[in-house]
């Protein structure tokens, strides 16, 4: 027998394995694992290390903790190998979030039910100031934290297999979206005529662009006689104060947005009203300056720039956020039948299926009309009649 599992009390059992007789001393060696679970999931696991043991994959479990590994893997992966804003994002759960709650266990003693029970308790009492439980999506950020993590735990010898591929993740509620419509970003627009964010926010309007690639556009990155701009990188405060620009997360981030008319005019006149303010202070002007900058030239606060739309928005009596401006820039733009692949392309999203998925709410009016389209297209072939599409 090359092992056996032994109940220690209800709902904890003992997986002995068998690992034959120490060649020098003659003595018979076990490896004792503690699981937490139904008599089924301990066979399954006595299963799975027997199958490993047969395969030469076995791993004797070491004495490191989740906690250590954890903090090991943001010192010699995370921070080296992802963008500072998503190793930021890191850092904030583990060490507020998971350290504390799965922190003690051993590395190799960490089973699917640890992390389904975690989940479960985010979900019902995870806010850390007491007031009720964490939303799915933010969750699912711990999953997604979780299982890139270990997954470099399996890549290192550490783990045979990735605990975290075999939970399920919590499902985010879809967060409702509020756009505009045209006499709407008609109304926002003059709102914000007076103000310094003027410009900014009708390039947010007619471009879909995201806050941080708008705050990070260089006027070298626009060509005003040809009406189009490149998306190059993206502009981030990090929690420490500290600004970071970054090279877009996927090749379909890094673009070329063709321009309205509109607002290459709109951007014409910020440049001049920029040149205005460089010949006062008596410093030259730069293509590598932001288009969007505040004093001196530096970055514009992120949350500055979000409050500034809340405030136009309030007083307007539009409910919309900044991000709902992208938003409002697709729906528009589907609703003039323009193709969802386009869209995909301004928008910069990784793949066409990302765009219908968010906007699969202005879909089914397209195709309706396309239907109809072809209906009518084929008739007219068949009969040599053209049809005039039914005003009602």
């Amino acid at each position: 027998m090359r092992g056996h599992i032994k109940q220690r009390v209800k709902g904890s059992w003992s997986i002995v394995l068998e690992l034959g007789r120490d060649p020098a001393t003659g003595k018979r060696r076990q490896q004792w694992t503690t699981l937490r679970g139904t008599k089924r999931d301990a066979e399954r696991r006595l299963a799975e290390l027997q199958h490993q043991m047969d395969t030469s994959s076995y791993l004797k479990p070491s004495r490191l903790r989740v906690a250590e590994f954890l903090q090991q893997w943001l010192k010699d992966y995370a921070w080296p190998n992802v963008a500072p804003r998503t190793a930021e994002g890191y850092e904030h759960i583990v060490h507020q979030h998971l350290i504390p709650a799965l922190g003690a266990i051993p590395l190799s003693q960490l089973t699917p039910q640890d992390l389904q029970t975690y989940y479960g308790e985010k979900l019902a009492s995870g806010r850390r100031d007491g007031k009720g439980g964490l939303s799915p999506r933010t969750v699912r950020h711990h999953h997604v934290t979780l299982h890139t993590a270990l997954q470099s735990a399996v890549k290192w010898g550490l783990l045979t297999r990735n605990p975290a591929g075999s939970v399920d993740a919590p499902r985010p509620r879809r967060q409702e979206m509020h756009t505009l419509d045209e006499d709407g970003m008609a109304t926002f627009l003059e709102a914000a005529r007076e103000t310094p964010y003027y410009a900014l926010f009708y390039l947010a309007l007619y471009t879909g662009m995201r806050r941080s690639e708008l705050l990070a556009l260089r006027w070298i990155d626009i060509d005003l006689d040809l009406a189009k701009l490149w998306v190059t990188r993206s502009f981030h405060r990090l929690r420490d104060g500290t600004g970071v620009f970054q090279a877009p997360k996927s090749a379909k981030g890094r673009r070329l947005i063709s321009l309205p008319p509109s607002a290459a005019e709109v951007l014409r006149e910020h440049r001049a009203a920029q040149e205005k303010v460089h010949a006062f202070m008596g410093t030259d002007p730069s293509d590598e300056d932001l288009v969007f900058a505040g004093s001196g030239g530096l970055p514009l606060l992120p949350d500055s720039v979000t409050h500034a739309w809340v405030r136009l928005a309030r007083r307007t009596g539009l409910d919309v956020r900044l991000h709902d401006a992208r938003h409002t820039h697709a729906t528009l733009m589907l609703k003039q039948n323009v193709r969802p692949k386009v869209v995909q392309e301004r928008l910069g999203h990784a793949s066409i299926a990302t765009t219908s998925d968010i906007y699969s709410h202005v879909l089914p009016g397209m195709q309706e009309e396309a239907a109809i389209g072809f209906d009518r297209a084929v008739a007219e072939a068949r009969t040599g009649r053209r049809f005039e599409p039914d005003p009602g």
